[in-house]
């Protein structure tokens, strides 16, 4: 673990390692599996002698069986081990099969079996033991169709997690303003005060200032609980101007001017009014109760001069600070990227549609913008037309939601991501989709409710968002080895890489696809 500190600069903590379990809030964490004990057992304990998963836990001086810990179990791949539970028991008292909550939990971009193998990297910091497939959904388009070809075996190099380099630079103009890295390709999307729980706007905070990469403060202002982690948290800067000061921007390394998020162009931001409790009332200097609406553009920026004396303020008030241009996929992104390059920008981020929370409505989601897997490398072929690709930091977002998506979208051209959702989901989101309301987040998360905003703590948080990362790194390591590379940056733009199950013949699909589902057997 020192050696990785070393080389990606993130820490650990009160003497703790990087990784710590993390367990589920909840009494009975969901499984892809469900193991029954029914009234025939005596209690001999056989199973939890057998299972070196943890299965069936039981505890001395307690006579009757303890419910199973299922979510551990790994199912039909077990049943041909001498210690299956199933087969053993002398009793006949125990029964395996696929939980029939996969399939209410989760949608065709986030499936159960995603959110759930999410919720196993961030309690542990590994990469799940269950088989669960974390990369891949049902929408059956976008990242689910691309996939990495098959590695040649020759160039696979043989070298630790430690000797590979994840880190990106943002600042690639080489000017006045300082270089600035982040250890991993990837940091956390804005969440606004008001939008999200602040001991989850904390959590991530904190998360960031572990893992050396950023967060972002969203539209919503900037809480003084976020104040010790200011290195490591973006100030936005959006067109309802919410929360915006001159004491945050001096504070921050990047500042983010939003001019579009990508799940709702056009359209602009809106917070009901139930979440504007008086501490959100206060930092955006509103009324409680009363509902906020962003307006769509910003109505002092209408040419690129304009946009450029938006990034000029910045800079003259906070010379030391990044400028970040967020906008979504328009048809001429390309243009737009090469104006933002030319405005000033050092960080250029597009934002896909299929991005945003619960609160994006759908009609915005899946007719405005255009999806990020298609914007990626028109902007970065542009790019390298122009002369302009080593200049600068094109980082992307809208829909990613795993380590492999963040692998390929670097494939096609990127240099990093925004990620959201994912981090939302580490916390055991289950994509219920009422991120809108003031108590309509039952977890606590995407909401201002007092009651439910405390049953997140900080610390809990920030460790869960931290084990989720270092698994994501595990599986980026692996990807590189297989391909020769030492570094994530020569990642950037090997489209050659990826193929599209759509070109492929129907013999060549076959190495491509995700392994048959098992049937349910109760």
């Amino acid at each position: 673990m020192a050696a990785i500190r070393e080389t990606l600069n993130l820490k650990e903590k009160q003497g703790l390692p990087l990784t710590v379990e993390t367990p589920s809030h909840y009494r009975n964490p969901i499984g892809k599996y469900v193991v029954k004990r029914n009234s025939n057992c005596i209690s001999c304990g056989l199973c939890a002698e057998l299972c070196p998963y943890g299965v069936h836990p039981r505890y001395e001086n307690f006579s009757q069986p303890l419910r199973p810990l299922d979510y551990r179990c790994i199912g039909f791949k077990c049943t041909g081990n001498d210690f299956y539970c199933v087969k053993n028991c002398p009793r006949q008292a125990l029964s395996m099969g696929l939980n029939p909550l996969l399939k209410s939990l989760g949608d065709y971009r986030w499936p159960g079996e995603m959110i759930i193998g999410h919720w196993y990297m961030a309690e542990t910091g590994n990469l799940p033991f269950v088989d669960l497939e974390c990369s891949l959904g049902y929408t059956g388009g976008g990242f689910d169709k691309i996939r990495f070809r098959v590695p040649d075996s020759r160039d696979r190099i043989e070298i630790s997690d430690e000797e590979i380099d994840t880190s990106i630079n943002l600042n690639k103009r080489r000017d006045s303003a300082p270089e600035r890295s982040i250890s991993l390709p990837c940091y956390g999307g804005g969440m606004s005060f008001g939008s999200t729980a602040l001991s989850v706007m904390t959590g991530r905070a904190r998360a960031a200032s572990r893992l050396n990469t950023l967060t972002c403060t969203g539209e919503g202002g900037y809480p003084e609980k976020l104040k010790p982690y200011s290195n490591h948290v973006i100030t936005q800067v959006a067109t309802g101007l919410f929360g915006v000061r001159e004491e945050t921007i001096l504070m921050a390394p990047v500042v983010e001017f939003k001019y579009a998020q990508g799940a709702k162009p056009g359209l602009g931001g809106h917070l009901l009014g139930d979440k504007v409790t008086p501490e959100v009332a206060k930092i955006r200097e509103t009324v409680v109760g009363n509902a906020l609406f962003s307006p769509f553009p910003f109505h002092s920026v209408y040419s690129v001069e304009d946009h450029k004396k938006h990034l000029d303020w910045i800079k003259e008030v906070n010379p030391n600070a990044l400028v970040s241009v967020k906008v979504s996929t328009p048809t001429d992104a390309d243009m737009v990227a090469v104006g933002s390059y030319y405005a000033g920008a050092h960080i250029i981020h597009f934002d896909g549609c299929y991005g945003g929370t619960g609160a994006a409505p759908d009609i915005a989601k899946k007719n405005i913008a255009m999806p990020i897997e298609y914007a990626i490398p028109k902007v970065h072929r542009f790019l390298i037309d122009e002369g302009l690709r080593d200049k600068v930091c094109l980082i992307v977002s809208g829909g990613i939601r795993n380590a492999m998506d963040v692998a390929k979208a670097i494939a096609l051209g990127a240099d990093g991501v925004v990620i959201g959702t994912a981090e939302l989901v580490a916390l055991e989101c289950i994509r219920c989709g009422n991120c809108e309301s003031g108590r309509g987040c039952a977890r606590g998360i995407a909401t201002t409710d007092p009651e439910l905003s405390c049953m997140l703590p900080e610390e809990w948080v920030e460790q869960r968002i931290v084990n989720m990362y270092m698994a994501w790194r595990k599986q980026w390591c692996e990807l590189l080895r297989q391909y020769g590379m030492k570094s994530i940056k020569e990642l950037v733009g090997r489209s050659d890489l990826l193929v599209h199950l759509d070109y492929l013949d129907q013999e060549e699909r076959k190495s491509y696809q995700p392994a048959v589902k098992q049937k349910m057997v109760l």
